[in-house]
């Protein structure tokens, strides 16, 4: 029976050590390990296969709005950043710097890309020639530096995977307006695939991405209550198309600098969807991103027809377009319930002798915990209803919890209070810097995203008239 347990007894209590539970998790399942460098990571298969679910939802919706994707190069010349001041003022701290290469010192230092808004940039001011060719959508999947002090796997390492998309427009309302979209696109993805409800919204001046002109954001709630960046999107107006000459010949014959955005997500969204839907148990995938969606174990295996039973099955899936395994392995039953709930598969079917003479197939729900029988004729549809259900189970759930955890502060000890408890919380902000600053270094919250729509009558800081309500919170 201990074997059996194993699993279960190898990771921290969820309740009383979230991150040791957070770090057990990553590693046990195989989807992450830690690179020889410090602060870097290693994407394991199982990692990387959510991973690539993710690009290929994403890189779908993508192109669904006329974005191309191409590919730029990894070392930068240092004179790119100093092009833009606030950019490479905001970056310099993270910068991880070649100086020599092939034995000889570089005539120019390279920096390894952090983000690419110089190199696509320049580039840009180079394609580009007639308002004919705007808006121009570009978007690449890769990797990128960013050197760090303290990490944690998929939350915070000195190399990680993204996307990062690039639009140049003719006017700046459509530049805020593709801003806005790329958003609304990250959170529909958030919350259907990933089952991430998401609060979106604009960041203040202090949390804005280095030279643009506005910031939005979307914010995740984790279990702990604390917040994780999980998607951005800037409108750039004219900062970075002035430093690039990024320019096109308009209508009139006049000369015109471009509107600019950038936009991202990364493989930060592994760990929000650890830290969202985890449980004591392990993980807990939602379906439209899990490898395996469906794991068939074989009960009493060595009795006649039982494996036969569970390969016709797994063909039944597999050309449903289900993603299914069959762990036809010679560990218990008992032990492959725990391992393949530990890696989160969101539904097992147990098939043994007396289902199949019954015609019937037990599933077990990783989301609930129920088990139910359904029939094995149609067996595909039964378990693509299933999983839809499950996915949508998921978001409700998540929702639910983070819905619960939001609440309204009007003074400094509310917020304090708020956050000590896993909370999220609203509350009025003048606009001033000051006060910003003071919720910070007092609570150990920073201002998250606007709330839109909403309005109160006072600064919670200070007691001034409120310009906004902000929600706070402690984040990764």
């Amino acid at each position: 029976m201990a074997k059996e347990n194993q699993f279960v007894e190898q990771i921290a209590d969820i309740e009383k050590d979230f991150p040791q539970w957070y770090t057990d998790v990553v590693l046990k399942t195989k989807l992450v390990d830690y690179g020889p460098v410090k602060g870097t990571m290693v994407i394991r298969p199982y990692g990387y296969a959510i991973w690539e679910n993710i690009q290929r939802e994403m890189d779908r919706r993508f192109k669904a709005r006329g974005v191309e994707n191409a590919y730029f190069p990894l070392l930068i010349p240092m004179s790119f950043f100093t092009k833009e001041a606030e950019h490479v003022e905001g970056f310099a701290p993270e910068l991880a710097v070649v100086t020599v290469g092939g034995g000889e010192e570089l005539s120019e230092p390279l920096a390894i890309r952090p983000t690419s808004e110089t190199i696509i940039g320049t580039m840009m001011s180079k394609w580009l020639q007639s308002y004919r060719e705007l808006p121009m959508k570009i978007n690449q999947w890769c990797n990128v530096m960013r050197w760090e002090k303290t990490t944690r796997p998929f939350l915070r390492t000195s190399e990680f995977l993204w996307q990062e998309g690039h639009t140049a427009h003719a006017t700046a309302a459509e530049a805020e307006e593709e801003t806005q979209a790329m958003l609304g696109v990250y959170k529909e993805f958030a919350e259907n695939c990933l089952a991430i409800p998401v609060l979106t919204g604009k960041k203040t001046e202090k949390e804005r991405f280095a030279g643009a002109v506005a910031t939005y954001t979307m914010e995740a709630m984790m279990h702990d209550g604390k917040s994780l960046q999980a998607g951005t999107s800037h409108y750039l107006g004219q900062n970075f198309s002035k430093a690039f000459d990024i320019q096109y010949l308009g209508q009139d014959g006049v000369l015109e600098n471009a509107y600019t955005t950038s936009w991202g997500v990364s493989t930060r969204l592994i760990g929000a969807v650890v830290m969202t839907h985890g449980d004591e148990r392990g993980l807990k995938l939602p379906p439209v991103v899990a490898p395996v969606q469906c794991v068939i174990v074989p009960i009493a295996a060595r009795k006649p027809g039982v494996v036969e039973a569970c390969e016709a099955l797994k063909t039944e899936l597999e050309k449903a377009g289900v993603r299914v395994k069959l762990d036809n392995s010679d560990n218990s039953p008992g032990w492959k319930f725990n391992e393949w709930e530990m890696k989160g598969v969101p539904l097992r079917i147990e098939l043994g002798p007396r289902d199949i003479e019954a015609g019937k197939m037990l599933c077990a729900r990783r989301d609930t915990y129920e088990k139910l029988e359904r029939p094995l004729a149609n067996a595909a549809d039964s378990v693509k209803e299933l999983l839809d259900e499950i996915q949508k189970n998921m978001l409700e759930t998540a929702r639910k919890h983070r819905d619960e955890r939001i609440v309204y502060a009007d003074d400094m000890k509310g917020i304090l209070d708020a956050v000590d408890d896993g909370k999220f919380v609203k509350a009025g902000w003048c606009g001033c810097r000051a006060c910003e600053d003071k919720v910070k270094e007092e609570t150990g919250a920073t201002a998250r995203v606007r709330a839109e729509g909403e309005s109160t009558d006072k600064c919670a800081v200070c007691g001034e008239k409120a310009e906004s309500v902000i929600i706070f919170a402690r984040a990764y």
